[in-house]
């Protein structure tokens, strides 16, 4: 645990912002359990039944949604202080964020759990209570521009030798955000240039921001840094309103779900599309052809941040996300056998990279990724195929690290798409 002195909001202006809307959900919390478990009429096996890593991993109602709303109303009430409890921060940070808990509470509740933790991690960084895995986080970010703990060396940049226009000095329509992962991770170049050919090739005025391409400042919101967001947010929307930019689309699951759910907050207008849903446009409107099969089975893992957390819905309304996309790519891909896990869609099980736990806690990362491994041996499957750079290197890592015998590959779905090609 590690104490850190921040300029907190005073405590007057916090009630006046949070406590009411905020106690109004810890407080009609019904401790039903829904919580914890995917929806009744989803659940195929006791096996793959819950939703929620941490309830699962922990075994401790704490770690539980509902424990959580217990807790958070007891700091509200000034019942509970963080001083009496060291351990309230492995409580609130034990936890991917995925948003298994939010989707299975409004399944008949005007509830909104996910941002109750969420408010309570951001009073926590206020009032200086940070682990040192996410402190070493905020340091990177401020100092590299980057969200990734694991950097590799700088040779060259992902985009030498593609002819593109930089948006720093020029304008497009269309800007192709790689994100963290993307850009510094060599081996998925080829990837990030085959996207932007295609985009170019489709009659996309379309543009990168190059060398000053900033983070998306996603991690830092789900672990309570808002000042750092905020920077990160409004950095960008100034240099993509710069630049004349309309349309962002962008290969991250972390990046989609921030533009679109967080940024217009700050004032973003831009239209936000995940590649997945170009290349099923593509794929439709027949500018996309797949000539080469790829003779393999596949299950496919929903990204949290492209599927539940990518929406915002009220109970009674349907769960969106974009969840159809991804699937019909990989049924144009000719060989190709698409095979279901027990857990999809909005009811998936997380991968086990959110939310700060893999810079924090590891070990519950690896765990959570096994687990979603495990459920993706079952089907049969020969690869788990994802469209979020996070997910393919937490399943990697975790099948180098725990995953000795498990023969199942991994993949992310542009990986699949150029091999179609």
């Amino acid at each position: 645990m590690s104490i850190e002195k921040r300029k907190s909001i005073p405590k007057d202006e916090w009630y006046r912002k949070y406590y009411w809307d905020l106690r109004k959900n810890v407080w009609n919390c019904s401790r039903d359990s829904y919580c914890k478990y995917i929806d009744t009429w989803e659940i195929k096996s006791s096996r793959f039944a819950k939703v929620c890593p941490s309830s699962l991993k922990y075994l401790f109602d704490a770690y539980s949604c509902q424990g959580r709303m217990d807790i958070a109303l007891a700091l509200i009430d000034g019942e509970l202080k963080y001083e009496e409890s060291p351990q309230l921060l492995d409580i609130f940070y034990k936890c991917d964020t995925c948003g298994g808990c939010d989707v299975s509470c409004k399944r008949g509740k005007d509830m909104e759990p996910l941002r109750v933790l969420l408010e309570m991690r951001a009073k926590l960084v206020e009032d200086g209570w940070i682990l040192p895995g996410h402190k070493s986080v905020i340091d990177r970010l401020k100092k590299k521009d980057s969200a990734t703990m694991k950097l590799k060396a700088k040779q060259g940049t992902w985009f030498e030798g593609l002819n593109v226009k930089d948006l720093s000095p020029q304008k497009a329509e269309v800007l192709f955000y790689l994100g963290c992962q993307f850009s510094h991770d060599k081996g998925r170049w080829k990837w990030a240039k085959m996207v932007v050919n295609l985009l170019k090739n489709a009659g996309f005025d379309v543009g990168i921001m190059g060398e000053i391409e900033a983070c998306c400042g996603a991690r830092a919101y789900d672990i309570g840094y808002r000042r750092e967001f905020k920077e990160c947010a409004q950095n960008n929307i100034k240099a993509w309103a710069n630049a004349g930019v309309k349309i962002i689309v962008t290969p991250c699951a972390d990046c989609y779900y921030a533009f679109k759910i967080l940024y217009p907050e700050y004032g973003s207008e831009f239209k936000v599309l995940h590649t997945v849903e170009i290349f099923d446009s593509l794929i439709n409107e027949g500018k996309l052809k797949f000539s080469k099969a790829v003779p393999i089975t596949v299950t496919f893992h929903d990204s949290c941040h492209i599927g539940r957390r990518a929406h915002i819905y009220k109970p009674g309304t349907p769960i969106m996300g974009l969840y159809e996309e991804p699937r019909n790519i990989l049924r144009a891909i000719p060989g190709m056998e698409l095979v279901e896990m027990e857990r999809v869609k909005e009811f998936a099980w997380c991968c086990g990279a959110g939310g700060g736990v893999r810079e924090a806690y590891p070990d519950f990362s690896m765990w959570t990724a096994m687990e979603r491994i495990e459920e993706a041996r079952s089907t049969g499957a020969e690869a788990l195929v994802t469209s979020c750079p996070w997910c393919e290197s937490n399943f990697t890592e975790a099948l180098t690290v725990n995953g000795k015998g498990a023969k199942i590959k991994v993949f992310d779905i542009i990986e699949l798409i150029q091999q179609a090609i």
